[in-house]
């Protein structure tokens, strides 16, 4: 055996197991011993085993630049011009060292599989595109990472982005973009998408409903239109806000007819949170996904960071724990039978949306694992716990000391007083 990973707890209600690992796969789960000779052995002393966490919508190329442009208002439209003015000024070198930054961050935080937007336009060329391309194969033994062509500012409006999309895909792109509701008509943007991915044979991801009401939404397009082009659960959507402000009876159809299509739908708390209700005087709207109608509605619901420290979200270290932290009190997911469902929607479920293959925590599944410092699986996202050994392929990427928190200190002296 490669790696050996001895006495971890991969369920609440089981014995603690012993997980033994060959050629990057997962050769043996056991609560026995297992006795056959290792190179390097692991004790993980009742930590909790997980399956790598994944990130299925971030943007690395815009990445750190909050301390250079900033959105005074908090608003998507402010974000999007201030960064649009912005973008010109980015280097190859500016944008790698900052995307590469942003990639380690989240490394170090256990995710081994990644979906990321990458940019390109008439103005800025293909270098920030060209520069997330690099980093893919520059970090491919510790990432796995999935390249979406974006076209942010549109295609139709802008001359010569409909030829720019097509060589993106030439050029390796893994999936194809869109972002409707920057475009003049939306539906002849979802059209030329389903198109463009139709002819290289690519998956489908959409920013979509960016808004903080139910007025213009067109997701209900894309699901007919993801049915009649045999492309179900081929197709996700990023962000979704405006969904949450339909009434109970408007929003069940779209709900269904989305199930029926299979798209997957990434919720973006921190970003939305930040940048939505921002017009309201009181009462202000949480603007963000309705993740629990949609869980419920059998459509498959991940959780996701979108951006660290720039003018759609000035904040984050790249640790998509905490995003879901954060959705436990926004999604009201902190409920016996909720809050198990938030780790499958930093894992299992953006694993699904992304088609990774070989996932998962069984015989046989690569061995992208994280061991957490936490004893109880049920308490992974709730304790924020520190990942102490990040693996890849059967590999050690990270490993972080264990810290003694001064909650683990005080349930100790409370225990050795009882």
């Amino acid at each position: 055996m490669d790696l050996l990973l001895k006495n971890v707890r991969i369920n609440d209600d089981e014995e603690l197991m012993n997980v033994a690992i060959k050629n990057g796969k997962i050769e043996k789960i056991s609560s026995s011993a297992i006795d056959e000779h290792a190179t390097k052995t692991i004790d993980g002393e009742g930590h909790v085993l997980i399956p790598g966490l994944v990130e299925s919508h971030i943007h690395l190329d815009k990445a750190l630049i909050s301390n250079r442009v900033h959105n005074q208002s908090g608003t998507l439209k402010e974000a999007i011009a201030v960064t649009a003015k912005a973008k010109p000024t980015f280097t190859k070198e500016d944008i790698y060292q900052r995307a590469k930054k942003a990639l380690e961050m989240e490394i170090a935080h256990g995710v081994t599989s990644m979906r990321t937007h990458a940019e390109f336009s008439p103005d800025t060329g293909f270098d920030g595109f060209k520069t997330i391309l690099r980093l893919k194969e520059e970090y491919k033994d510790m990432i796995d990472i999935q390249v979406v062509a974006f076209p942010q500012d549109g295609i139709f409006k802008l001359p010569g982005m409909t030829e720019m999309m097509d060589e993106a895909m030439q050029m390796g792109a893994d999936v194809v973009g869109g972002i409707p509701y920057v475009d003049p008509d939306p539906k002849q943007h979802i059209d030329f998408i389903f198109q463009l991915a139709k002819k290289y044979n690519k998956d489908i991801d959409f920013h979509q409903d960016f808004f903080d009401d139910a007025d213009n939404i067109t997701v209900d397009y894309i699901a007919q239109k993801t049915i009649d082009e045999g492309m179900q659960g081929r197709v996700s959507v990023g962000h979704e806000t405006a969904l949450a402000a339909l009434p109970p009876d408007d929003l069940k159809p779209i709900v269904e007819l989305m199930h029926e299509a299979q798209i997957n739908v990434m919720s973006l708390p921190e970003t939305d949170l930040h940048l939505g209700g921002r017009t309201d005087t009181y009462n202000v709207r949480r603007c963000v996904t309705p993740i629990r109608k949609l869980r419920d509605g059998g459509v498959n619901v991940s959780l996701s960071t979108n951006n660290i420290r720039n003018p759609f979200t000035p904040f984050g270290n790249g640790d998509i724990m905490q995003v879901g932290f954060l959705a436990v009190p926004v999604a009201h997911l902190g409920g016996l039978s909720d809050l198990p469902t938030v780790l499958d929607m930093l894992t299992y479920n953006p694993a699904k949306a992304l088609r990774l293959s070989g996932y998962g925590l069984a015989v046989g599944d690569n061995a992208d694992l994280v061991l957490l410092d936490t004893k109880k699986k049920n308490d992974a996202v709730i304790d924020i716990p520190d990942r102490l050994y990040v693996i890849k392929n059967g590999r050690v990427t990270v490993q972080t000391e264990k810290k003694v928190s001064l909650y683990r200190r005080t349930e100790d002296i409370l225990a050795s007083q009882r």
